[in-house]
């Protein structure tokens, strides 16, 4: 399974809406359209339904507005550090929220820093978005792009296998309707999966200018890839069972630290659920129950 657990391990995740730039060109709508309307055209576009009011869309017809990470890197002396960062840095900041602003940091810090990148769907859709959106703002990201002639001999991102980009769906799915989503990967292993938003309502969000939300949600998700990925690499030996109980503390410890600041006090609720799941796991799991 997990061949490897690199010295820097970034968990991310991205969330992206319907683009109304791309909904306006491709349909040739008026200038004077809103977002909202360019949307809906789209989704009805899409196949839109009673039942599927939001059908999924071609990644190329949408935009990215929000990407979060949970980083973890073992220093020289061997400590371990944990972060959580997503970006726009500030999400009430028309600028910051800007989507060249938002993935063109990313990828140049991935370019930089070279980490084992950890995802769900990351290989069907994540690094496709990021590419493809890349292309169409004219970005440049060199050391993202970058491929060894072989994938054995160096850092591959685009490789399917690749031990340096880790598609935990790819890894833990099967085919079709027997693919397992995030959320119930997670709830079942006792890590919090979808709270109180999920991926349907991120446009309705933006729409509405909730920014924030969608920002905090994307951190939800960080933080829930990184904790399967933990126990994924638990299960495949890279942890011990001891290591895995330290693993977790170093995130309860990251969350307790980030809730103090005001703009991720969102994080005090996750902390809840977490604990709630991992009651109920471990009730499941008492043979005197």
């Amino acid at each position: 399974m997990l061949k490897a657990v690199k010295d820097r391990v970034w968990a991310f995740d991205l969330e992206w809406i319907p683009d109304p730039l791309a909904g306006q060109i491709l349909y040739d709508l008026p200038e004077t359209s809103s977002a909202r309307e360019t949307m809906q055209r789209m989704w009805q576009e899409g196949g839109a339904s009673e039942e599927d009011p939001t059908p999924f869309l071609k990644l190329i017809r949408c935009r990215i507005v929000s990407i979060a990470a949970l980083t973890r890197q073992v220093r020289k002396d061997g400590e371990v550090v944990l972060n959580l960062t997503s970006l726009p840095h500030d999400p009430d900041d028309a600028k910051s929220r800007r989507e060249a602003e938002v993935i063109g940091p990313f990828m140049d810090a991935i370019g930089e820093q070279r980490p084992q990148l950890v995802g769900y769907n990351s290989l069907g859709s994540d690094l496709k978005i990021l590419v493809q959106r890349g292309v169409v703002l004219g970005l440049r990201a060199p050391g993202f792009c970058e491929r060894p002639n072989k994938p054995w001999e160096g850092i591959d991102y685009f490789a399917r296998g690749s031990d340096w980009n880790i598609d935990l769906q790819d890894m833990l799915g099967g085919f079709g309707k027997s693919v397992p989503s995030l959320h119930e990967f997670a709830v079942q292993s006792g890590i919090p999966g979808k709270m109180e938003v999920d991926g349907n309502q991120v446009a309705a969000l933006w729409l509405d200018g909730d920014h924030r939300k969608i920002v905090q949600y994307n951190e939800f998700d960080a933080v829930t890839t990184y904790l399967v990925w933990l126990r994924v690499a638990h299960f495949s030996g890279h942890f011990s069972d001891h290591q895995y109980e330290d693993e977790q503390k170093r995130v309860r410890d990251l969350l307790n630290e980030e809730c103090k600041r005001p703009e991720r006090a969102h994080l005090m609720a996750y902390q809840e659920e977490w604990e709630r799941l991992q009651n109920l796991v471990l009730a499941r799991q008492d043979p005197t129950g």
